[in-house]
This record gives structure tokens, C-alpha cells and sequence, in this order.
């Protein structure tokens, strides 16, 4: 991202890359204040909802077979998940943990025995969920990683603006927001990258409000065959045709992503979705 010369800014690590925080003052106490705000909310919420360190998740996952009751925001993001279930007619499901898993063993492709055996411990139709109280079968896996950086983006610039006035930019592996115009009335520049392109940009966006979030990764290959990054959960195999990187802009960062998300289920139609859905956005290929 371009920013000016009296931005001060935060860098850390969280949920797997670089994080940054901007606000456009002079003033670099508000600035360390604003910076340590964001980056303590967001690794809180790494902490609290990781699938590989002890928290929420693994021990909803450790449990699985039994019924427990989880807290107030544990229930909240299991409700969003729930709409995006719907939304996108099942392929967007936060029980999908064991075919990740059969995708990910060895760095290899899985067998067809592999992702039917997998299947098996998918599916939110085969979870109990009576608010507060959720029961997975045993087996089953759910994992916040479809939905929690959008969320974390989203909580954090909340936190921010509690805070201060002045505007803020919140960027979590290039899931962001803004809390709008710069102070001179100029938007904040944003490049988008090309992830089939290491160190390449596809575009610089004009961002004055609202959030961008993508949707993308390197492709899969296995004996000479392309597969898709977005695993469908219904079939155990990657999306056919989708694109490399959507990226979307909307009002919050939940809501980007999941337009992000929508567009490529549709595979080699993203573009078509993005048009009909009339939202602002960049689609990589």
C-alpha cells in the first residue's frame, strides 16, 4: 500500500502474515496507542479461535462426540457461519477441518478413498447446534479460518475508532479496512497483488471507505494437473475453474469476504457474479 510521510504505523505477525496499522497523524504516542489496540485484538482473537493452538476451536474439535456450551462470541461467529452455509447453499462450511486435513497430508493430492472417507466427518447438516450449546459428531472438525481475519479486520478498526478520531487503516494480510477519507480529503491507495505473480501487482485501488478483502492462493499441482485453491466440500475436490484471486470491496470486511468467497464457488461464472451482484471488485486469473 502507498502511504504518506506522517503516517505512523504498527507491523506484526498474526494468522499467518504480515499485519499493518496506519493512522494518518504526526503524533506517534496516538499512533503506538492506536497500533498496540489493534494488534492486541487481533491476537487475541488468533489465540482464542486458532485450529492449532489450545483455545476455543481445539477444544470444541478435541471434544467432538459431545455436547458443550461455548461463550457469547464463539456463538455469534458460529450464527455468521451458519448464514454463510445458507448463502452459499453449503459450500462455505466451517466443518470442512478433515478434508482440509486429507488435502493438506504431505503436501500431496488425496486418493478418491482419501476424500470419501474425509467426507464422511463433513457437513453442517450432521451438527447439533442449539444455541449456546453445539455437538459435533465424533470425527468432525470446525475451523474459523473462512471467516476469522475478516472478522478480526472488522473488530479491530471498531476498537480503533473507539479510540480516535483521526483516520485509520487496518490490514491483515491484505484483508483491510478504513475508517475513511485521510485528513486532507484524499483516499488511502491500496495495491492489490497478484498471487500468481510473487512481488507483482494486479492494480492500485482508491479506498475511502469500507474494506477489500481477497479470496485467493497458489494453485495446486499434482502429476501435471491444475487444481484449485477453494475445496468443495460437498464433492472433497477444488472448485473447477475458479480464479486465482478475487478481490472485493464493500462496506465491512465480513461482508467482502464473503462476496469474495460467493464468486469463487462459481468457478469459471466469478465474473459473471461479481457483475450481477454489482459490487465493486478484481478478479485475478
Amino acid at each position: 500500500m502507498v502511504t504518506a510521510h506522517n503516517d505512523q504505523s504498527t507491523h506484526f505477525t498474526a494468522m499467518a502474515g504480515p499485519c499493518v496499522v496506519l493512522i494518518d497523524t504526526d503524533d506517534k504516542i496516538l499512533g503506538a496507542e492506536v497500533g498496540e489496540i489493534v494488534k492486541s485484538e487481533v491476537l487475541r482473537i488468533e489465540a482464542k479461535f486458532s485450529r492449532c493452538r489450545p483455545g476455543v476451536v481445539t477444544h470444541i474439535n478435541e471434544t467432538a462426540g459431545q455436547a458443550i456450551e461455548v461463550d457469547d462470541e464463539t456463538a455469534d461467529l458460529i450464527g455468521y457461519a451458519m448464514i454463510c452455509y445458507t448463502l452459499s447453499e453449503g459450500l462455505i462450511d466451517i466443518t470442512s477441518g478433515a478434508l482440509r486435513r486429507a488435502w493438506e497430508k504431505d503436501g500431496t493430492t488425496p486418493t478418491q478413498i482419501q476424500v470419501r472417507d474425509a467426507l464422511r466427518h463433513v457437513g453442517w447438516e450432521r451438527v447439533s447446534w442449539d444455541r449456546p450449546i453445539l455437538g459435533l459428531q465424533a470425527g468432525m472438525e470446525i475451523d474459523f479460518a473462512c471467516i476469522g481475519k475478516e472478522y478480526a479486520v472488522d473488530r479491530a478498526l471498531t476498537l480503533a475508532e473507539a479510540h480516535t478520531d483521526l483516520p485509520v487503516l487496518v490490514n491483515l494480510g491484505g484483508d483491510l479496512r478504513v475508517s475513511g477519507w485521510r485528513q486532507d480529503e484524499t483516499p488511502w491507495y491500496v495495491e492489490i497483488q497478484d498471487v500468481g505473480q510473487a512481488g507483482s501487482a494486479a492494480g492500485l485501488v482508491e479506498l475511502s471507505s469500507g474494506a477489500l478483502a481477497t479470496i485467493g492462493d497458489t494453485d495446486r499441482h499434482a502429476a501435471g494437473v491444475r487444481y484449485g485453491h477453494v475445496l468443495n466440500p460437498r464433492t472433497g475436490w477444488p472448485i473447477a475453474n475458479a480464479p486465482t484471486s478475487v478481490t472485493v470491496h464493500a462496506a465491512t470486511c465480513t461482508e467482502a469476504g464473503l462476496l469474495a468467497k460467493l464468486a469463487v464457488l462459481q468457478g469459471a461464472r466469478a465474473e459473471e457474479f461479481l457483475i450481477r451482484e454489482k459490487v465493486r471488485a478484481w478478479c485475478v486469473r
